[in-house]
């Protein structure tokens, strides 16, 4: 397995695991009945950003330990360079991830419009957020194994 496969499925595990631990650790703090916006609007703000800052550290943290990893197992070093291929499949897993994420974006301002919970827009936003991550890193999996 080359190393951009490698680090594409630690991407995803990586994606998932954080997504996941985080939901899990929010949870117990959801406001029980929480009706009213101002009981419950300050939580999605706070787990939507919290969730952002966690995700960007704890990746550039995995990937700096993967890279280490790597280095010490295989004895390579990571490849300093980046080439027509590895550009244009960059390119595929992006556009890829941004449909993803504007699927869920469309669902959550129509979520709002036939009338739903605004958890409803923000759970959307939140869920399409995470496939969008995912999505990319698939992508990207699939691409350096299968070709463009």
């Amino acid at each position: 397995m080359t190393y951009q496969e490698k680090k594409s499925i630690v991407s995803i595990v990586s994606a998932v695991i954080i997504f996941v631990s985080f939901s899990f650790w929010m949870y117990p703090q959801y406001p029980i009945g929480g009706v009213l916006e101002d009981q419950f609007l300050p939580f999605w703000g706070r787990f939507v950003l919290l969730l952002t800052l966690v995700s960007i550290i704890a990746h550039i943290i995995i990937s700096i330990i993967f890279n280490i990893l790597f280095s010490v197992t295989t004895k390579e070093k990571q490849p300093s360079f980046e080439d027509e291929l590895d550009k244009l499949i960059a390119l595929k897993a992006n556009r890829n991830s941004f449909f993803i994420f504007i699927l869920g974006f469309l669902s959550s301002m129509t979520a709002l419009v036939i009338s739903q919970p605004l958890q409803v827009m923000f759970i959307i936003l939140i869920i399409s957020g995470f496939l969008a991550d995912v999505t990319g890193s698939v992508t990207k999996f699939y691409h350096y194994r299968k070709g463009v």
